[in-house]
């Protein structure tokens, strides 16, 4: 991935909106308290014809109460070796700060362009304000003052920006990739999934429930596949959601699901499937989503030789109709077949992009409906002649017939079980319409 920029800073500089205002859309949360930004957060930008990726990062402190303030660190590092240039944003209003200087001698090893961005300099006098940053001493450019939240001077920072660069970039290098997402309650282990397969700590992992905040995008390759996965907030349900970040959290995971082509949702063994995640599914069925089950913390549950057929039983039971929806058991911890579980994922975006030539949906499932054609209504015999699969992005089959409104709906679920019989579509809604012959 070429062309990448850091933002990075202590906190409550202004970093996210800042980020927000590059990608020109409201991805990272953003939120007068400090330390809202956890975890490395990734956007696509591009000024003047040319393209680059913005890492977002957390506030970078020493000495606090923070629990996270030793891992925010290490993700702030990270994007920093990670990065092409980097901006570090400092605040007018408060001034060069004993913080900004211990944050600069950081910086001051790396080789990589540094520009000094000044933020909420929204007048004059706070432009003025702006030159107390250059006894820094860590940039070779001049400071740039700014106001993120209105886009004032951010010209001319990209300007300066984009020149470092020695190629245009890819517009969008995230364009017809697959893209995964891991969904849940809090605290189910999808972060300390993502980390596990990925072999690094990419998203902060703490005890404690609502760690991740916004949606961590990472690229990753694997069994000859290129797909993006994602790392989500836990989803509680909406009467237990207080804080405003908390809010805006689950906001960022639902239309995280929306952009998904299929989505993970991580069930804790120890509490089985709860209604909230039967509330996900339904979502993502809603949304024509790739789904699949992953049971975490299995190796917390008592068990013999018939304890997990058992539990899948209960589980299918509570899906009623959508059993079609295939469940893995896994251990994060243990590392447990974990990668079975995106294999399993990868395999569910298959099923979801697969197509069924015309002359085989009409030689397989004709012979169905000849073994079982639809019940007459009110005297009228109903005559299904072809079968075609339509263009969609999701398995849509069309069946053309002579009285298509005197179709019942369980017929339409036994066409559905026969397609599901003959072609592996695990994990993937499908939709029958017919249409007038």
């Amino acid at each position: 991935m070429a062309n990448i920029v850091a933002i990075v800073g202590r906190p409550n500089v202004g970093k996210s909106t800042l980020f927000n205002r590059l990608v020109e859309q409201r991805k990272a949360i953003e939120d007068n308290m400090s330390g809202v930004t956890r975890d490395r957060h990734y956007g696509h930008a591009q000024w003047t014809g040319k393209f680059f990726s913005v890492i977002d990062t957390g506030g970078y402190v020493t000495g606090s109460d923070d629990v996270y303030e030793a891992e925010i660190r290490k993700q702030v590092t990270l994007a920093i070796d990670e990065s092409d240039v980097i901006l570090f944003v400092v605040d007018c209003h408060d001034g060069l700060t004993d913080l900004d200087k211990e944050f600069a001698n950081e910086l001051r090893g790396s080789k990589k362009p540094i520009f000094v961005v000044a933020n909420k300099a929204d007048n004059q006098e706070q432009e003025f304000m702006a030159n107390e940053f250059y006894a820094l001493g860590i940039s070779d450019f001049e400071i740039f003052p700014i106001a993120a939240i209105s886009g004032s001077g951010t010209g001319d920072l990209l300007d300066a920006v984009v020149e470092q660069f020695e190629d245009e970039g890819i517009e969008d290098p995230e364009a017809g990739i697959p893209k995964i997402s891991i969904l849940g309650r809090p605290n189910v282990g999808k972060s300390s999934y993502l980390n596990a397969l990925l072999g690094k700590e990419r998203s902060i992992v703490t005890n404690e429930a609502g760690t991740t905040r916004d949606a961590i995008h990472t690229r990753y390759q694997l069994f000859g596949k290129d797909f993006i996965i994602t790392d989500t907030a836990g989803i509680r349900k909406k009467a237990k959601v207080k804080e405003d970040i908390e809010f805006y959290s689950v906001m960022r995971s639902l239309r995280t699901l929306e952009e998904s082509d299929v989505v993970i949702v991580m069930v804790d063994a120890t509490r089985g499937l709860e209604s909230q995640d039967i509330n996900l599914i339904s979502l993502a069925i809603k949304n024509n989503k790739g789904i699949m089950i992953m049971v975490n913390k299995w190796d917390l549950i008592e068990k013999d030789h018939k304890t997990m057929k058992k539990f899948k039983e209960e589980m299918e039971e509570r899906l009623g109709e959508n059993r079609w929806i295939p469940i893995i058991f896994t251990s994060v911890t243990e590392k447990q077949r974990i990668m079975q579980a995106i294999e399993l994922a990868v395999k569910v975006f298959d099923n979801k992009t697969r197509r069924i030539s015309t002359s085989k949906l009409n030689d397989v499932i004709g012979a169905e409906i000849e073994r079982y054609p639809p019940p007459a209504w009110k005297g009228k015999y109903i005559k299904i002649k072809y079968i075609t699969q339509l263009p969609t992005k999701n398995p849509v089959f069309a069946f053309f017939c002579n009285l298509p409104q005197y179709i019942k709906p369980p017929y339409t679920r036994y066409l559905e079980n026969r397609l599901r019989e003959n072609f592996d579509f695990e994990g993937v809604p499908i939709k029958i319409t017919y249409k007038n012959k």
